[in-house]
C-alpha cells in the first residue's frame, strides 16, 4: 500500500488533534487528560527538533560559507539575502496596514469587551511589557555588541542566541577559506560528515510529525479561552490572516516570475513545514525541516540554503511584522485613536526592524510589539486585547515566516547559478532514506 505523502500525514495528525480535543472538552476530565498523558508527546516532539537546531546551524552554515571558496561569493550572496529580505518584510508591513486601515477591526470593540479583555490578560501584558522596556533601556548599538558571543558554548545553550551562533559560524567559515586548503580540508570532512548525519535525524524525528503535531493541536485546543472572546477579536483576526495569505501570494508571485517554478511545485515543496511551522509556531524549531524541503524537494543547492536559511530563521520575520502593524492600529482605533499617515510610516520601519530581532521561538513578536505601541504613542496596556487570539495567529505568521525563508533562498539560488532540479520528488522516497 502506498504511504501518504508528508504534509497529508500531518494534516490528518492536525485534524485528528482537533477532534480528539473537541471530543475530550466534553468530559469534565477531558482537559486534564489532555494535558497529563497528550501534550508531553507534543512537547517531546518540539523538544527533538530544537534539540538539532543548533547543530544543524553549526554544520550547514560552517559547510556553505567553507564551500564558497572565495570571500566575494559570500559577501554577494549575503547582499541579496539581506536585501530581499528586508523588501518583503516593508512589503508585509504594508499590506497590514493598508488591510487594517480598510477593515477598521477596532472599531467594533465594545468598551465592555475592552475592559473584560483587559483584566483578564493584564498580567500577561504586564510581563511582556517589562521584558520590552528592559529591551528599550539598552544602548544603540546593544543589538551588535551581542551579535558577539563571548563563548560559542554559551550561546550554543540557547536557542534564543541564534544570531551569535550564525556570526559564529560565518567567522568559522570564513576562516576556512582562508587558510591553505590541505590544512582546512580535515576540518571541512568533519562538518560533511557532521552535516549528514543531523539531516539523516530530521528525517528519523520527522516521521513522528503526525503525531507530534496531533499532540500539540489537541492542547492548544483544550487550553485556549472562551470563544465568547474569539467572537469579540474575529474582525482582527480576519484582518491579520488575510494579510498572511496575501503575503503567501507575493511570495508565490516572487518564485513565477524569478525562479520560473509553478506555484504548485513551490506550494508543495514546502508544504511539510508550512504545517509544522503551524504546529510549533517556531521558526527556529521548524528550520531542520525547511531545510531538507529547500534543498530536497525545492532544488535549492546545499550551499545556498545552508546560508540563507538560519539568516532567515532569525531575522526574517514577515508574518510577524504584519502581525504587528494589524495589532498595532487595532489596538488604537479600540482606544478611538486615529493614527496619523506619518505615525502609520512609523510603524513601517519600527515593525520591519523589530520583526529582525524578534527571536524565532513561540510569542517573541508580542514582546516586540510592544516597541511598535510605544513608538506610535499607543498605550503599551492595549496589548492585553489581543491576547486571546494571539496563540492560533502566532501559528498561522509562522507559517508566513518559513514559506518567506523557502521563497527566498530559492530566488537568491536562481541568482547565483545554484537553483537546480529537486533530488527527492516524493515523501516515499525521504522515507525509505530515512528507514
Amino acid at each position: 500500500m502506498k504511504k501518504l505523502e508528508l504534509h497529508w500525514r500531518i494534516l490528518l495528525g492536525m485534524v485528528g488533534g482537533v477532534l480528539f480535543a473537541l471530543l475530550m472538552i466534553q468530559f469534565e476530565w477531558g482537559p486534564k487528560v489532555v494535558s497529563d498523558w497528550v501534550k508531553p508527546f507534543g512537547n517531546i516532539f518540539i523538544n527533538s527538533l530544537k534539540l538539532i537546531a543548533v547543530p544543524l546551524i553549526l554544520g550547514s552554515l560552517i559547510k556553505g560559507v567553507s564551500d564558497l571558496k572565495d570571500i566575494s561569493k559570500l559577501s554577494k550572496m549575503g547582499g541579496r539575502t539581506i536585501g530581499i529580505y528586508i523588501l518583503t518584510t516593508v512589503i508585509a508591513v504594508s499590506i497590514g496596514l493598508t488591510l487594517v486601515n480598510l477593515i477598521k477591526p477596532g472599531n467594533s470593540i465594545s468598551e465592555e469587551t475592552r475592559t473584560e479583555l483587559v483584566e483578564n490578560y493584564k498580567g500577561d501584558a504586564d510581563s511582556k511589557i517589562a521584558q520590552a522596556n528592559k529591551q528599550k533601556e539598552s544602548g544603540p548599538l546593544q543589538a551588535l555588541e551581542d551579535l558577539v558571543p563571548s563563548n560559542i558554548f554559551s550561546a550554543a545553550s540557547d536557542n534564543g542566541n541564534m544570531l551569535q551562533v550564525i556570526f559564529f559560524a560565518i567567522f568559522f567559515g570564513v576562516g576556512l577559506i582562508l587558510i591553505p586548503e590541505e590544512q582546512a580540508s580535515p576540518v571541512k570532512k568533519f562538518f560533511d560528515g557532521f552535516n549528514e548525519v543531523i539531516l539523516k535525524l530530521i528525517d528519523l524525528i520527522m516521521l513522528a510529525a503526525p503525531y507530534g503535531v496531533f499532540a500539540l493541536l489537541a492542547a492548544l485546543i483544550v487550553e485556549s479561552p472562551s470563544i465568547d472572546l474569539f467572537k469579540a477579536l474575529a474582525w482582527y483576526a480576519l484582518c491579520v490572516v488575510l494579510g498572511l495569505t496575501l503575503m503567501i501570494m507575493v511570495y508565490v508571485l516572487f518564485v513565477w516570475v524569478f525562479t520560473k517554478r509553478s506555484p504548485s511545485f513551490f506550494l508543495k515543496g514546502i508544504s511539510p513545514a508550512q504545517l509544522l511551522a503551524f504546529s510549533t509556531s517556531s521558526s527556529a524549531a521548524t528550520l531542520p525541516v525547511t531545510m531538507e524541503r529547500v534543498e530536497e524537494h525545492l532544488g535549492v543547492e546545499e550551499e545556498v540554503a545552508s546560508f540563507v536559511l538560519p539568516i532567515g530563521a532569525t531575522i526574517n520575520m514577515d508574518g510577524t511584522s504584519l502581525y504587528q502593524a494589524v495589532a498595532a492600529v487595532f489596538i488604537a482605533q479600540a482606544f478611538g485613536m486615529d493614527l496619523s499617515f506619518a505615525t502609520q510610516l512609523g510603524i513601517i520601519v519600527t515593525a520591519t526592524l523589530a520583526s529582525i530581532g524578534s527571536a524565532a521561538v513561540p510569542g517573541a513578536g508580542m514582546v516586540m510589539l510592544v516597541i511598535v505601541l510605544a513608538q506610535a504613542g499607543i498605550p503599551e496596556a492595549g496589548l492585553a486585547l489581543i491576547f486571546a487570539v494571539d496563540r492560533p495567529l502566532d501559528m498561522c505568521r509562522t507559517v508566513v515566516n518559513v514559506t518567506g525563508d523557502a521563497a527566498v533562498s530559492m530566488i537568491v539560488g536562481k541568482s547565483v547559478g545554484k537553483l537546480g532540479e529537486p533530488k527527492v520528488k516524493n515523501w516515499d522516497d525521504t522515507y525509505k532514506k530515512a528507514v
